[in-house]
């Protein structure tokens, strides 16, 4: 890795070699611009915002190695994307939760017992569970395209944390490493093979992906969202860091066997994705999550930075949760979530936001206090300006217990309310 000029100076030098490069507008097709040096830069797209486009290409030129192999091993910087909403628009957990509630594929605790699926559910989940899906047979998939009582209660525990009857659904957890119902859409896939899963999560995406942009689905009694399109802008990000030298890598709080199917499409192999994991029994998924740091923890704030930090820099126990020295964190790292917020924050060189009005993460993003956010709208959709600013300084910052608090830049400092400024 060279040694870090400006990057105010380096967008200027890229803006320049691309004019040189004659590298104007250019169709999908075409979208492998390449500088004067021959090295790829981005697509010129409308839907880059301000001078991200410029500054990424700058960042290219100031950290990449055009042409080198692309692995963490051999020294490549690293390129971290989220997901959902952020590679894509919509979310493929949800795409495959609901194809498999509609299908019949989500089965029943092989014990019958509730409390088994996560060591979360309340009492007043595993009770509304157990009589919602009385019909189930233990260890067999549910009738839930047929026992709409059974798969709306199962929606609404995933879906919004609660039962039917206004309970809620989850409890004991540190909201910094667990989302328990990110974390039980991977448990419930329990009872399958990856390789079956592999074929659930292909005919979720190809349906998802054939629907028509703003389709709805039938999901128990209920209309859940039916689609889901790859960013182009996306996709051309993720091809020109590969060609610039970095090791690209998925890190989602979607079920690992879901991302991988849906990320071959960009050209992830497996070991580049990581996602929520269970354990096996021989080839058989189980409800047992995989610890991160020596602790229950799924990609989730920390649980991302954990996971990372394992997987990709060898980091083990406890400090895999701590912010580690510049050589052993991303270079750049894109994502859409208060989720995302700690790996984003690890990166060294750039932090892309896609923009969804999420408040700890837009809070740190429009704060920008050392300049390396970049905020960019919704490639599709995007939202409408937010009205009230940011509560950055009350509310801006999600505590292991779930509650709001003040948010604090690394000096100590409050970060003070942000009005929305790009959408």
């Amino acid at each position: 890795m060279t040694s870090r000029a400006p990057l105010s100076l380096l967008v200027a030098a890229a803006t320049a070699v691309s004019v040189l490069a004659g590298c104007g507008s250019g169709t999908e097709s075409e979208s492998a611009q390449t500088s004067t040096a021959g090295c790829r830069t981005l697509a010129d797209n409308p839907g880059w915002y301000g001078d991200n486009r410029d500054r990424i290409d700058a960042m290219l030129a100031e950290v990449g190695n055009c042409g080198a192999t692309g692995s963490v091993a051999d020294g490549a910087p690293v390129a971290l994307f989220d997901w959902d909403n952020t590679l894509v628009k919509n979310d493929i957990g949800d795409a495959t939760f609901f194809w498999m509630v509609r299908n019949g594929k989500v089965r029943a605790p092989a014990n019958g017992d509730w409390s088994g699926t996560s060591p979360y559910l309340t009492p007043q989940a595993v009770a509304a569970l157990t009589k919602a899906c009385a019909a189930a047979k233990p260890g067999q998939p549910m009738p839930t395209d047929t026992d709409l009582g059974c798969a709306d209660e199962l929606l609404s525990v995933y879906t919004d944390a609660e039962t039917r009857t206004d309970e809620p659904a989850f409890a004991g957890f540190n909201a910094r490493r667990v989302e328990p119902a990110y974390a039980w859409n991977a448990q419930m896939l329990a009872g399958w093979t990856e390789s079956e899963l592999t074929e659930f999560a292909e005919a979720a995406r190809q349906e998802n992906i054939q629907a028509p942009e703003g389709a709805e689905q039938k999901v128990g009694s209920g209309e859940e969202t039916g689609w889901v399109r790859y960013y182009p802008q996306m996709r051309d990000l993720v091809e020109t860091l590969r060609a610039n030298g970095f090791d690209v890598r998925v890190i989602s709080a979607s079920p690992e066997p879901v991302v991988r199917v849906w990320a071959a499409d960009l050209g992830f192999t497996p070991d580049k994705v990581m996602g929520v994991r269970t354990e096996l029994d021989g080839r058989v998924l189980t409800s047992k999550l995989v610890p991160c740091g020596g602790e229950t923890a799924i990609p989730y704030i920390e649980g991302k930075r954990c996971r990372v930090n394992e997987e990709v820099f060898g980091v083990t126990g406890p400090a895999a949760f701590e912010q580690q020295a510049e050589p052993k964190r991303a270079a750049f790292g894109a994502g859409d979530s208060d989720t995302d917020v700690t790996f984003l924050t690890d990166a060294t060189a750039l932090r892309l936001v896609i923009n969804r009005n999420k408040t700890e993460l837009m809070c740190s993003a429009y704060d920008n206090s050392d300049g390396r956010w970049l905020v960019n709208p919704m490639f599709i959709e995007p939202k409408k300006k937010q009205g009230d600013p940011y509560e950055c300084a009350t509310e801006g910052y999600i505590e292991p217990s779930g509650k709001e608090a003040p948010l604090h830049r690394p000096d100590g400092s409050v970060v003070p309310d942000q009005q929305d400024s790009v959408f």
